[in-house]
């Protein structure tokens, strides 16, 4: 009898998460978490700016925050951690993060079926009610990993 998988839980996971590669080299922090939405923190560096005359967090790392954000609110609603790729993530700028300011990200997954997961969110430099951005995003969720399958692809 196989042990079922652990409780998905944002703040534990946060911890091994944001500890190595592209969230960790960005700086990405564990903010807070509820069922079914996850806020992170992205901190504001120089040497993230979208224009090197003006001291605002550029778009890209805007944009892998609020990814990381709503993989993690998946996770969070299913409670399971399991394999997610983006099949869309649309961002609609309303203004500029302020200068020198970090910026957050609250993402809920409102909707998961079999096969997909569905995500909306703001990201802001303080005040919700004045966002950065609005997020939504259509999420593929893969049942299981086909390098465990029987005869399946081999890990090279």
């Amino acid at each position: 009898m196989s042990t079922p998988p652990a409780q998905f839980d944002a703040e534990q996971a946060g911890k091994f998460f944001f500890r190595g590669g592209h969230t960790s080299w960005l700086g990405l922090r564990y903010g807070s978490h509820g069922d079914n939405w996850v806020e992170l923190e992205l901190p504001w560096r120089e040497d993230l700016l979208g224009e090197p005359d003006r001291p605002v967090l550029a778009s890209g790392p805007i944009i892998s925050l609020m990814d990381m954000a709503s993989g993690m609110s998946i996770w969070q609603t299913k409670g399971v951690f399991a394999p997610v790729a983006t099949l869309d993530l649309r961002v609609d700028y309303q203004r500029p993060a302020h200068e020198r300011s970090a910026v957050w990200g609250r993402v809920e997954c409102y909707r998961t079926t079999r096969s997909a997961a569905f995500v909306r969110g703001i990201a802001h430099d303080g005040d919700r009610d004045d966002p950065v951005a609005h997020v939504a995003g259509v999420f593929m969720t893969i049942a299981f990993d086909p390098r465990q399958a029987k005869g399946g692809a081999r890990d090279e």
